[in-house]
């Protein structure tokens, strides 16, 4: 382990906001999401320039987040054998030109290809960040930094779709702009990212031997119930939080638009609070209590959301699963990261970033097969049977200390 790698890592948690290396991670997580939640606001206004039917304006995000799913796993590959820098600086490169791009788009068909572009650019910022705070940290100042990075991210997720609403006021390629931040971005990573060296035995490590090893590693009963975990709780927001929370505000509840945007951005204060405070938390409960805390929390609230009656208050349960989301999602990132060999951890989170992707996908489709079934009382019912069912499994298959995985042998 490098000189850098141990001063970073010996560091107070309490402290831990005024490293360099963690404001340089932030700014790549920023830049990661603000290809979605920006441009949300203005997909209407793109669809009446362009007069494209309303059943295939989706299609922005969906090019868009296709490069991201699957080039995660390559990237994080690549950046495993090659750097994180040789990746993350093109990719940001890549990511700023395709968001120009798209602001001077002709056509819709234009607008598809730079969006794709652009998702090629973000494919990697995910895995890579997490792999970076993995790097950098360990034990509870890991933790801390992946809930300070979550809070920024669920910050950003508040204020970035305000932002890309005002801006498309005035014009809706506006927003694609902001992707011209990813210039800066890249010239912090290539002048100001201090990395630990590379393990020796990686460096000339040829692809059969790597991927064997990732399998290996990956192939761990403990390792499958963290990422389930991480599958069912992207899978539960997904069905509840961004899709039938609003659902059951507006229609069963009467709430206006303004009504739903605050309940639904109380999701997000929550979460970023909490995870804030992540560093404070872990001075009192282990790293696995906190998950089984935030399940717990999460399968409560879920079971209280269809028994009210007023929309506000809806903020109660909302906040209450934000923090359940605070408590039990960055911690699992730390704990992942943790176990994750040095040598193949960008790989690693590549892997769990994908499986985040799945539990996105597959989180409205759950839940709309939970509504045609039981109603939409159904959908926070079955949500909230498969937060208890993941309580379960989680406490049941990581009752032992989990121990870092195997690191490379070649």
């Amino acid at each position: 382990m490098s000189s850098l790698s141990r001063e970073v890592k010996s560091k107070n948690p309490n402290r831990i906001h005024i490293d360099g290396n963690l404001f340089v991670i932030i700014c790549i997580s920023l830049i990661a999401v603000i290809g979605i939640t920006s441009i949300n606001p203005v997909m209407p206004t793109i669809a009446k320039a362009f007069n494209v039917p309303s059943g295939q304006i989706g299609l922005i995000m969906a090019v868009f987040l296709i490069p991201t799913t699957v080039g995660a796993l390559i990237f994080g590959a690549l950046a495993d054998r090659i750097g994180m820098k040789k990746i993350l600086i093109p990719s940001l490169l890549v990511f700023g030109l395709g968001g120009i791009l798209c602001a001077f788009a002709s056509s819709f068909q234009s607008l598809l290809e730079w969006r794709f572009l652009t998702g090629l650019g973000a494919a990697s910022l995910e895995c890579l960040e997490l792999t970076l705070i993995g790097n950098l940290y360990s034990g509870k100042m890991l933790t801390a930094a992946m809930g300070i990075n979550a809070a920024m991210i669920g910050i950003a997720a508040t204020i970035y779709p305000l932002i890309g609403g005002f801006l498309g006021e005035f014009n809706w390629r506006y927003p694609f702009l902001l992707s011209i931040l990813a210039f800066p971005v890249a010239l912090l990573i290539s002048t100001k990212l201090k990395l630990p060296k590379k393990p020796k035995n990686t460096e000339n490590l040829n692809l059969k031997i790597y991927l064997q090893n990732t399998w290996n590693n990956i192939n761990n009963l403990q390792v499958f119930v963290l990422l389930f975990t991480v599958f069912s709780l992207f899978l539960i927001e997904f069905a509840t939080c961004y899709t039938y929370i609003p659902i059951f505000a507006g229609t069963y509840l009467k709430a206006s638009e303004a009504e739903i945007g605050i309940i639904v951005s109380s999701v997000s204060l929550a979460f970023s609070f909490a995870a804030s405070q992540l560093g404070f938390f872990t001075r009192w409960a282990s790293e696995k209590r906190l998950i089984v805390f935030g399940l717990i929390l999460c399968a409560l609230s879920l079971l209280v959301i269809p028994t009210i009656h007023n929309s506000w208050l809806l903020i109660i349960p909302s906040i209450v699963f934000g923090i359940s989301q605070a408590l039990a999602f960055p911690t699992l990132q730390s704990m992942l990261a943790e176990i994750a060999p040095e040598g193949s951890r960008a790989g690693f989170m590549a892997l769990n970033v994908t499986i985040q992707s799945l539990g996105r996908a597959l989180g409205p489709l759950f839940a709309g097969v939970a509504f045609s079934a039981w109603g939409v009382e159904g959908v926070f019912y079955a949500s909230a049977v498969l937060a208890i069912i993941t309580t379960v499994l989680f406490t049941w298959l990581t009752y032992k200390r989990l121990k870092p995985l195997h690191r490379y042998q070649g």
